[in-house]
């Protein structure tokens, strides 16, 4: 098995004829990219009859001549396609492709996966890259295709909204949106004062979910938003607003302190947890987080948090062992969080 080229430079033969003015000889070489991208591999090659069949089903005229010269021209150009000689007749394959098949699974799996991509949009993405792989392995990035029962996003919108945040910060201008929430009716309707005009700054990928991190000026902060509740985004003509801030603000530690992305006032606070959750806190925290040993089988961390909800719920969720040691403040409003909850629970 060898490069095409090397096999081609001894070919001998009479001069084909000119079939250059001849309809669709034009279009030749892209049909036999096409034909060997979608129906070859190592393991499928095809052989120069069912090129040239397929050439002529096209309405391309192909002898087996100026065929060799056509392949010898799309490797000369970077093709890697490489012919097969066998007994029962070889052929040729394209070797190299833009993607390698285990690159399309960690996409598709990636597609299927991700919660701001609707379940109709991951079937066409997916359905694109089947065809990236070729029919012979399609099926190979199929049978990762149907996992059942996993939350999606129902905004179909989602992927217009994120090009024009994109648009908007290489042009650097502000955006205006419709800030949504969910309704009984399972309904995306507008917030109370939801009607929003930012100047954003950065796309967050954080907990299966896009938000994007903004200038609000009317309050004077950076503040963030899911994507997926952004509707109507419309890129204005003025300029974005907020370099200062946002120039200050560390995003990697951001998305780790900011749990689940929700509000809530921002604290430094020590907490305390037994050797054992080391894994546990480094992977909330980072491995930047410093681990202050206080005694056998104890450490500390020292880390800043947005106080809330989502972030007691983090600590609750990991028992008794997970401890906020200070400040008074945010200890005292942990117990009240867990006492409301216990006062809430049914008898």
């Amino acid at each position: 098995m060898r490069p095409v080229k090397a096999l081609l430079t001894g070919a001998q033969g009479s001069k084909a004829p000119n079939m250059a003015k001849a309809p669709g000889q034009k279009l030749k070489l892209l049909y036999i990219v096409k034909y060997l991208l979608e129906n070859t591999d190592e393991g499928h090659p095809a052989g120069t009859a069912d090129i040239i069949a397929y050439l002529g089903a096209n309405g391309i005229h192909s002898e087996r001549k100026s065929f060799y010269d056509d392949i010898e021209k799309l490797c000369d150009f970077g093709y890697d396609i490489v012919q097969v000689q066998s007994r029962l007749g070889g052929g040729y394959y394209m070797a190299s492709r833009e993607f390698e098949l285990a690159e399309l699974k960690l996409l598709v799996d990636a597609v299927q996966s991700s919660r701001f991509i609707t379940a109709k949009k991951s079937r066409s993405l997916i359905r694109k890259l089947e065809q990236m792989a070729g029919k012979h392995d399609a099926g190979k990035l199929q049978r990762q295709v149907y996992v059942a029962g996993r939350v999606k996003t129902e905004n179909e919108n989602v992927y217009y909204s994120i090009d024009s945040i994109h648009r908007a910060i290489q042009e650097n201008r502000q955006i205006s949106f419709r800030y949504l929430d969910w309704n009984l009716k399972k309904q995306l309707v507008l917030r109370p004062k939801g009607e929003k005009k930012v100047s954003p700054w950065a796309l967050i990928w954080q907990d299966e979910n896009y938000y994007l991190a903004a200038y609000d000026s009317a309050y004077g902060v950076m503040k963030h938003y899911r994507v997926d509740k952004m509707g109507d985004v419309t890129v204005l003509k003025e300029a974005r607003e907020g370099v200062e801030q946002f120039s200050q603000m560390d995003l990697a530690a951001y998305t780790n302190q900011v749990f689940g992305m929700f509000g809530g006032e921002e604290e430094t606070v020590v907490l305390q947890f037994p050797d054992r959750l080391v894994g546990v806190v480094l992977d909330r925290f980072g491995r930047g987080v410093e681990l202050r040993p206080v005694e056998e089988g104890v450490f500390r961390i020292r880390a800043r948090v947005t106080v809330s909800g989502q972030f007691f719920g983090w600590m609750a969720g990991i028992g008794k062992d997970a401890v906020v040691v200070g400040p008074a403040s945010v200890r005292e409003q942990y117990r009240e969080w867990l006492k409301a909850i216990l006062d809430e629970a049914p008898s």
